[in-house]
């Protein structure tokens, strides 16, 4: 249920909860003076249509070959090897 703001005669101001279908108050409940609605110039967020298009945001990049030339290679493409593990048991020699 949204909160109404109201204006007193005297000028002074209060807020009331009631539904949206409900009748404005046209007196104070807490003093019977007489009261208007307060009417504010903004309003939330309203969604019309049928969604969000694609266009709504922007696209990642897709990813592209050029992106591993990134690391700074000079275009060798040659894997390192490995070096040998020193817990390997030593070759045999007859």
């Amino acid at each position: 249920m949204p909160t109404y703001e109201y204006i007193r005669e005297d000028g002074s101001r209060f807020d009331w909860l009631q539904k949206m279908s409900d009748a404005p108050l046209t007196e104070c409940p807490q003093t019977g003076q007489k009261v208007r609605r307060a009417i504010h110039g903004g309003s939330g967020v309203i969604y019309k249509g049928t969604g969000f298009y694609n266009t709504d945001y922007k696209a990642k990049p897709a990813p592209s070959a050029k992106s591993s030339d990134a690391s700074g290679s000079t275009g060798d493409k040659t894997e390192p090897t490995a070096a040998p593990k020193s817990d390997a048991a030593p070759a045999k020699t007859d």
